[in-house]
């Protein structure tokens, strides 16, 4: 018998080639499989795909808003703007919610503190602010405003426009913006008088006596309600919601 065989009937009969190697110990690197598989490369695939969409995005992205930059509003839209005096503005809008979130801090503050007088957003000026061509004036000597009397003029002005029914709410509303005080002013954002416009001198559309006269400001008001939130109740709900109108 030779030698080679007797290895063999040793090891029961198997070859050299059958021999696997004790559990434990890594196969070697040519008997392992490649790690480029059909599902890893169709993941390659999809994730320089979506890269790639990606890209395509924010460089259209970036010419819209160039073409945008370029092509400012036109002078009809400009126009437009300047003959109403109710317009949405983005940047006072933002303004009059800073302000609303002072405000709450504020009360925050005085509600954990539990002392002194309570703070309050509204401060009544001793002369009444410019802007729009208008210059500071200042009050007629010896007068005072009358809340009381200014909400029957609000009463009567709003029954007019057939809001008898609203009157509720354009009273609440009009106490916490101004106290129905004609020289009132926000503390945090510059708004002014009753209706509490911004700036003041936007109620130069409904009259050239605005700084001092409470009917011009609430005719200004009123108009102002009804393009913006079409009722008092209307913009008490969103004064409510986001504590400003």
């Amino acid at each position: 018998m030779s030698s080679g065989q007797q290895l063999r009937d040793k090891r029961g009969g198997r070859d050299d080639a059958d021999v696997r190697p004790p559990r434990g110990r890594a196969r070697p690197k040519s008997a392992r499989g490649s790690w480029i598989t059909p599902k890893r490369v169709a993941g390659i695939g999809l994730t320089l795909a979506v890269v790639a969409a990606l890209g395509v995005f924010t460089v259209k992205t970036m010419k819209e808003n160039e073409a945008a930059a370029a092509n400012p509003l036109s002078l009809d839209d400009l126009t437009r703007m300047a003959n109403d005096p109710f317009a949405p503005d983005a940047k006072t809008d933002a303004l009059k919610a800073a302000a609303a979130q002072a405000q709450r801090a504020r009360a925050m503050k005085d509600a954990r503190e539990q002392d002194g007088p309570e703070w309050d957003s509204v401060k009544i000026v001793k002369e009444a602010p410019g802007g729009g061509g208008f210059t500071p004036q200042a009050f007629p000597p010896g007068s005072k405003p009358d809340p009381g009397s200014n909400k029957a003029i609000g009463q009567k002005m709003a029954a007019a426009k057939g809001w008898t029914g609203e009157w509720g709410c354009l009273e609440k509303l009009w106490d916490r913006e101004s106290h129905w005080n004609e020289r009132a002013m926000n503390r945090s954002s510059g708004a002014y008088g009753i209706p509490q416009a911004l700036p003041g001198s936007k109620m130069a559309s409904a009259g050239g006596d605005w700084q001092v006269n409470p009917a011009t400001q609430i005719a200004w008001g009123l108009g102002y309600i009804a393009a913006r939130y079409k009722s008092p109740c209307g913009a008490w709900a969103h004064s409510q919601s986001t504590g400003w109108y």
